[in-house]
């Protein structure tokens, strides 16, 4: 028996002409080959700026360099120093930061009920975000330094600095969280499961990757700061007598150094640390691209 819905022999090569074998437009070619220049600038910027900063920086890298303070009385020159400052910034910074961001980002995509206070507080973030860091510097410097009495310290930075990643981590884990799918939410709740277990078993694993990514994007952000920095946390390259004692002392991270030595016409050594600054900034994104795949995994598997 010959179904109703048969396509003829005839009509079926036709469609199959008309699919496969239709005429490209000129217009169509020559956006393609418009995206392709532009996909190729881009990486052409991309190698050439970093293979330059490469070339004239690689030559004046040394151990030497990279694990000693400069210091007149030893005869050392070296950036042990600011590497440790950048930690130091970097570490406290995410220590406040993202508890904040993530609590926030709960309570806006899982608690507050839509309305005029929830976009009033998404658009002051996104606000937030758009504001020049050498603004930020400005207020951390009145406010956290001599307001508070902080002064010029790595403690004074990093609170400036929270202020600046706060609308980063914050979107992102909203982002994460609005990707985990509401049955998951129904789920639990219908076996009699608490609001803040379910988040708290369900909801932050199936959305770590996207929060993840955030923080480490976060820290790419630390690590490049300067304008911010340079009204807030000093220029001190000395190494730490105490672990806690530094946080309420001045601290230069490699950003700085990197201003002060251009300042001072430096540029050999300048380029040396653009080097280690971009190992850092290429480490973070390799770091954020591994563990996004890791936790897809686990989440599929």
């Amino acid at each position: 028996m010959t179904s109703n819905y048969a396509v003829p022999v005839n009509e079926f090569s036709e469609v199959k002409r008309s699919i496969y074998g239709r005429q490209i437009r000129t217009s169509d070619m020559i956006l393609k080959g418009l995206i392709y220049l532009c996909a190729g600038l881009s990486i052409a910027i991309l190698i050439g700026i970093m293979g330059y900063v490469f070339v004239r920086g690689i030559p004046h890298l040394s151990w030497a360099f990279l694990t000693t303070v400069t210091s007149a009385t030893k005869g050392t020159f070296g950036i042990l120093g600011n590497i440790v400052n950048t930690l130091y910034i970097v570490v406290i910074t995410l220590l406040i930061a993202t508890p904040i961001g993530v609590g926030a980002a709960i309570y806006l995509n899982e608690y507050a009920k839509p309305g005029r206070v929830v976009r009033i507080i998404e658009f002051t973030t996104e606000t937030l975000s758009g504001i020049p860091s050498i603004i930020f510097g400005l207020f951390g410097m009145v406010f956290f330094g001599n307001t508070l009495g902080f002064k010029y310290s790595i403690l004074t930075g990093a609170l400036t600095l929270t202020l600046m990643i706060l609308p980063l981590i914050t979107r992102t884990t909203q982002e994460a969280l609005k990707t985990v799918p509401d049955s998951y939410r129904s789920g639990a709740l219908g076996i009699g499961a608490t609001k803040w277990y379910m988040i708290r078993t369900i909801l932050l694993p199936s959305a770590m990757p996207g929060i993840v990514t955030g923080v480490i994007l976060a820290i790419g952000r630390i690590v490049g700061e300067s304008a911010a920095l340079l009204f807030t946390s000093g220029s001190g390259y000395y190494l730490p007598k105490s672990f806690f004692g530094k946080i309420l002392e001045p601290g230069g991270t490699l950003t700085i150094q990197l201003y002060l030595f251009m300042q001072k016409a430096n540029y050999d050594e300048a380029f040396a640390v653009a080097v280690v600054l971009l190992v850092i900034v290429l480490a973070v994104n390799a770091l954020a691209k591994f563990l996004s795949h890791k936790f897809d995994v686990e989440k599929n598997s």
